[in-house]
Order: C-alpha cells, then sequence, then structure tokens
C-alpha cells in the first residue's frame, strides 16, 4: 500500500478510536473528553509513525514510546481531583494514558489490536454502569 495512503489512514483511525473513548468520558460528564483523547491518541500515532517511517532505529523508537506514556502521565494527573477523603478522575486519568499507547499501537501498524484494545477498554469503562446496579440490588 502506498506510504501517504497509510498514514493517512491510521490518523483517521487514531481519530476514530479515540474519539470513542473520549465520546464516553464526555458523555459520563468527565473532565477529559473527546478532543483531548482524539488529540491524545492522534499525537501518539503520529510521532510513532512518522519516527518508523523515517527509519529511525528500534531502540529509539523505544525510547520515543516510552517517553510518550511517560510524558502523557502529567497531563492525566492534571484530570484528577481531590476533594477531602474523594477522588474523582482517577479512570479519566488511565483511560487518557490508555489513548496514548492506543495511538503508539496504531502508529507501529498494530490495527487489530487497536481495535480490541478500544472495544475492551469501552466496555470496562462502561462497567461503572454495572457496579451502580448492583449497589442498589
Amino acid at each position: 500500500m502506498d506510504p501517504q495512503i497509510l498514514a493517512i489512514l491510521k490518523v483517521f483511525l487514531s481519530i476514530l478510536l479515540g474519539g470513542i473513548i473520549g465520546y464516553e468520558r464526555e458523555r459520563a460528564g468527565h473532565f477529559a473528553g473527546i478532543r483531548t483523547h482524539i488529540v491524545v491518541c492522534l499525537t501518539s500515532t503520529f510521532l510513532m509513525s512518522a519516527f518508523t517511517d523515517f527509519g529511525y532505529p528500534q531502540d529509539s523508537i523505544v525510547k520515543i514510546a516510552a517517553g510518550l506514556l511517560t510524558g502523557i502521565g502529567f497531563i492525566g494527573a492534571g484530570t484528577i481531583l481531590s476533594h477531602g477523603t474523594e477522588v474523582r478522575g482517577l479512570t479519566t486519568a488511565a483511560s487518557v494514558w490508555c489513548v496514548a499507547g492506543l495511538g503508539i499501537i496504531i502508529g507501529l501498524g498494530a490495527y487489530l489490536e487497536a481495535l480490541i484494545v478500544t472495544v475492551l477498554t469501552v466496555f470496562v469503562l462502561e462497567m461503572r454502569f454495572f457496579s451502580l446496579v448492583r449497589k442498589r440490588i
């Protein structure tokens, strides 16, 4: 496949999959919503794709991925708020970190894995509904 078309497909896949996870967070009324999740996933995809396509050595690509996952922790930390004994935003921070990893695997070309991770992540994020139902029974 033409490398330019592949790069465009990676970008659109990262927008779609990052947006699905971000939509769930936004729909639930959390701080980091669809735009945050899309931008994090898109940027991770772009950076990983660029470094792999330009022929950087494997150890450099691993360092880029490690830096992305470490750095995104600071953005995720901004979504965590503490009110006395209550902590809010921890799951949203984890979902932001997840879409960074999702962008990395899309950038590396693991499309099926990215789709599976997205489906499982949304399922897990929706489990809060099940825990609310269980408390009422």
